[in-house]
């Protein structure tokens, strides 16, 4: 596969955010997208509570791999994940805000592996995510240019 790299990262973020709806619904914010890198953030509302009162695990989830997935599709080819882990490090509460910042650890050639902290606004981290993501047929914005 011979990759070219896609000269405007942030457009490539910013048409995939537009399509989004589970960013939107879950209301995530897109900060900013550059190669191989991406920062989200939300604020925990009610619906996002469990039954211990603390953030839901997979809110936390959802925060990093939407960080994971911009990040991933930052050279306009598109990428899904493989295989994700995370380690909840400290409870979230109602109130708090987080930001999830995604960065690129290996790439080589289909696959990829990126790191995803996610931290409140103390700047303290309370997430650990690790995606492993791999590239597919097709391109966030179409060039017509043969990726495979």
């Amino acid at each position: 596969m011979t990759v070219k790299e896609h000269p405007y990262p942030e457009e490539v973020g910013r048409v995939m955010y537009e399509k989004d709806l589970n960013a939107h619904h879950s209301g995530i914010r897109l900060l900013e997208v550059r190669q191989g890198f991406a920062i989200v953030s939300m604020s925990i509302e009610c619906r996002m509570l469990n039954g211990h009162g603390i953030c839901h695990g997979g809110i936390l989830f959802n925060l990093a791999d939407t960080a994971f997935s911009y990040a991933c599709n930052s050279r306009n080819l598109i990428s899904v994940a493989q295989h994700c882990s995370i380690s909840f490090l400290m409870p979230v509460n109602l109130g708090d805000h987080l930001t999830a910042t995604a960065q690129e650890n290996q790439l080589n050639g289909k696959n990829g592996i990126y790191d995803i902290e996610a931290k409140n606004q103390e700047g303290v981290t309370v997430a650990l995510f690790r995606g492993h993501s791999r590239t597919i047929r097709g391109q966030v914005i179409e060039t017509g240019e043969d990726h495979e």
